[in-house]
């Protein structure tokens, strides 16, 4: 009798701890997404600056940051869950929830975009990988404008 107790207690948990991990908290989400968001802007920026000539043109590292860039472009958008907007801990805006096809259509972009660029930095030549770099841009600039604050 006490074994089968047990084992219904340990279910019971398993279950509840399951469902926990289905529905993250608005801050655990916030947490998350902010998180990508940062490593992205990590390996962004030094890549801004190497298109600009701010930094010495590192086709290699360049490369590698670009890569790092696509990958973590397919991550943040599990994280935009409702409630998560319009926090005194995020800029992420209400608008996203109401406008979310096309919110998902600019994350799609940006993940494709971000592809493009990690293969066309695969050449090491800044002049080519440049329309790419700016393709990245402006798809993080179209979700600045409409869904951040």
């Amino acid at each position: 009798m006490k074994k089968m107790a047990v084992l219904s207690l340990t279910a019971g948990l398993l279950s509840a701890s399951t469902l926990a991990l289905a529905t993250p908290d608005p801050e655990d989400a916030i947490d998350y997404r902010q998180g990508i968001f940062a490593a992205i802007y990590w390996n962004f920026g030094p890549m801004g600056d190497m298109m600009k000539g701010k930094l010495d043109w590192d086709g290699k590292d360049f490369s590698r940051r670009a890569a790092n860039v696509a990958t973590l472009s397919t991550m943040p958008l599990e994280g935009f869950i409702p409630g998560s907007y319009s926090d005194d801990d995020s800029d992420a805006l209400p608008a996203i929830e109401k406008n979310w096809d096309d919110f998902t259509e600019r994350m799609t972009a940006f993940q494709e975009s971000a592809a493009v660029l990690a293969e066309a930095a695969k050449s090491g030549d800044k002049a080519s990988v440049a329309p790419a770099f700016m393709d990245v841009a402006k798809s993080c600039k179209g979700c600045h404008d409409n869904f951040k604050d």
